[in-house]
């Protein structure tokens, strides 16, 4: 939607500016929330639907709105709309003490006077609205609700809210199928959709196949809000699964190696889908350009990595000398944000892949863009750092050992190991513990020496030996 066009409201006019005071405090305090450290100055309405009216017992409206931030922008950059979020509004006079951790608050003015307003999703009947409305293929203002014909949607499914923290919200559907609902959401198309459907046509196992998906059509383009999958019931994360054997003294090379091959196993099937592209010197240029720019904001940012830029940077120069020597890589579409909490693995030993939205904090465009395979790779060898800095009691060698037994699992379906390219393994595997220092300094601090003790690591690795 361009910033001069008129925002789509099907529900009460003056709804948005009832709540507007509610949510300034509301919304910086959710785990999806993306301009933490800044007030929210105000909102602005780019749709807003009625799915349940609020004179029944219960009403539930559907919002999209962007939150204005102070943000000082780049030299030369323009300024910053600020960031769209989906938003689904209870609406009940009384608010029942099972849905107190859902409280938004208590609406003083406008419309909904008197109200008690609350994040929907945890509540079941909402959550219902929304699966029949995908059920049925359903139209209501901008929403579109679509699902896949040859995939039979169940009614009467009982719901539930996953409770964990996530970028985003799930809700799960009597073990049969997950809802994702994306938070922070931008115009355009979503690999978060778009891969998983790709893959499907490809009869790839290794990730699970949209039944349905929900957007919003606005301004003649899709902003796609949510998607309906399969729930592998039993199913745990590589995070936990990771951890637990951590916690255990076990071993994780064969689980690691396993996800490997998942993994190769998945780009090789997007590679099928989507074509491959060559990269030459100016696309490797401008992935060069990138990563230096990046740093160079990080070190501005975090005050910590100023002792460590020097090598950090050595990372992108070397790739950029190769590639000013005339070396050329294969791009393609890949995860985008692959680590050990984005794979699943279900109780008969199998490893699927999730969540296909990319790094939330980077454009879409950026998100859709091809790389070189190994962006994933790097991504998950830095999980497998995490895990072990996140043990009680630390292995020594459990990360070494993970990270090399997962290369060779790659390698045993995709018929190269990333660790031959050791000058992009380690440029991609810098560039993702930069960005992970400037998310912890954000969001975490507590977090931060782990990714520093990768960075002290890299700033100087020799990047002519394979790691």
């Amino acid at each position: 939607m361009s910033e001069a066009a008129t925002p789509l409201v099907t529900a009460s006019p003056g709804l948005l500016a009832s709540l507007d005071p509610l949510l300034r405090e509301w919304l910086p305090r959710q785990r999806w929330f993306a301009g933490k450290g800044r007030p929210v100055t105000g909102f602005s309405p780019v749709a807003a639907t009625e799915l349940l009216p609020a004179d029944a017992r219960l009403g539930l409206y559907h919002l999209i709105v962007r939150a204005h931030q102070p943000l000082v922008p780049a030299p030369g950059a323009p300024p910053h709309p600020g960031d769209c979020y989906q938003l689904l509004i209870g609406v009940r006079e009384v608010l029942p003490p099972r849905l107190a951790p859902a409280l938004i608050g208590h609406v003083a003015q406008g419309p909904l006077a008197g109200h008690t307003v609350y994040d929907a999703l945890y509540d079941a009947r909402p959550a219902e609205v929304l699966l029949e409305a995908l059920r049925t293929r359903d139209r209501v203002g901008p929403l579109r609700f679509e699902r896949d014909r040859s995939q039979e949607i169940r009614s009467g499914l009982v719901p539930r809210l996953m409770t964990a923290e996530q970028s985003n919200s799930s809700v799960v559907y009597g073990d049969t199928f997950i809802l994702k609902l994306l938070r922070r959401i931008l115009p355009g198309v979503n690999p978060d959709l778009e891969l998983p459907l790709a893959l499907a046509r490809e009869g790839c196992p290794r990730v699970p196949a949209p039944t349905a998906w929900m957007a919003a059509h606005l301004d003649g383009q899709p902003w796609v809000l949510g998607v309906l999958q399969p729930y592998v019931q039993g199913a745990t994360d590589g995070w936990e699964l990771a951890l637990r054997e951590l916690a255990k003294g076990e071993d994780f090379a064969a689980e690691a190696r396993a996800l490997g091959r998942a993994t190769a196993e998945v780009h090789t099937a997007l590679a099928r889908a989507l074509p491959p592209v060559t990269l030459g010197h100016s696309a490797l240029e401008q992935l060069v350009g990138g990563m230096l720019a990046r740093l160079e904001e990080a070190v501005h940012a975090v005050p910590a990595l100023r002792p460590y830029a020097p090598g950090l940077r050595s990372a992108f120069t070397a790739l950029g000398g190769l590639a000013a020597e005339g070396r050329t890589w294969t791009a393609q579409r890949v995860h985008g944000d692959l680590h050990l909490g984005q794979c699943l693995r279900s109780p008969d030993g199998e490893w699927s892949l999730i969540d296909f939205e990319g790094e939330p904090a980077r454009p879409l465009a950026e998100r859709r863009m091809p790389q070189p395979p190994v962006r994933d790779i790097a991504g998950m060898l830095r999980s497998f750092d995490y895990a072990a800095h996140s043990a009680d009691a630390p292995v020594p060698g459990w990360a070494e050992t993970c990270r090399a037994a997962y290369c060779t699992g790659y390698a045993e379906v995709a018929g190269r190991d990333p660790r031959t390219d050791p000058v992009l393994l380690r440029a991609y595997e810098t560039d993702k513990a930069v960005y992970e220092v400037v998310y912890e300094a954000r969001h975490r601090p507590g977090w931060l020496p782990v990714p520093l003790s990768a960075v002290r690591r890299l700033a100087v690795a020799d990047p002519t030996r394979s790691p």
